[in-house]
């Protein structure tokens, strides 16, 4: 596929939203939408067998959603993934990692956005305060035990993808343990 052209339909300070004319191999043309947003840190705050997870009302579903920390940089900047997980995972539960560890990297919804992510595994945990952001005052964190986030997938009370996907590179990473 070639990109014939591109313009941009929306912006603001989270994604810009582009339309892109494209050439197919077989002469035709068509429009794809990109959904651009910068790549993201996932952390997965373990100790022992606790998983401490975040709560919030996720507007597009209109609902309150259980996930792992998660997120960006501001106005949509770059930032080195490692900084930006510490950074997250201070911002959203007050948690500081003496260690984190690299599992692997996400796509996020790679017919549509350009995102990507890295997930982290931050273990050696200290608590602390939470320096959330104006769009994260009503976010709640919690500890759970690993067989409780397991049965709440299983219940579909935690339905967001990129922690299910998350957490299975943390299985992986575990297994690959020796």
């Amino acid at each position: 596929m070639e990109t014939l052209g591109s313009r941009e339909v929306y912006a603001n300070q989270w994604m810009v939203v582009r339309e892109d004319a494209i050439g197919r191999a077989d002469g035709t043309t068509g429009i794809y939408g990109v959904v651009d947003k910068p790549d993201f840190a996932l952390v997965i705050p373990m100790d022992g067998e606790r998983l401490r997870l975040v709560e919030q009302f996720r507007y597009p579903l209109g609902m309150r959603r259980w996930e792992f920390p998660q997120g960006t940089a501001p106005e949509r900047a770059d930032a080195d993934p490692l900084v930006l997980a510490e950074r997250e995972l201070r911002e959203e539960t007050g948690l500081r990692a003496g260690k984190l560890v690299l599992l692997g990297m996400l796509d996020v919804a790679p017919g549509m956005s350009s995102q990507r992510g890295r997930v982290f595994l931050a273990t050696d945990l200290r608590e602390g305060f939470h320096e959330r952001e104006h769009e994260e005052q009503d976010m709640r964190s919690a500890w759970f035990p690993r067989a409780e986030f397991e049965a709440m997938i299983a219940r579909g009370e935690i339905t967001d993808a990129q922690s299910i996907a998350a957490y299975t590179l943390l299985l992986l990473h575990e297994h690959a343990q020796p």
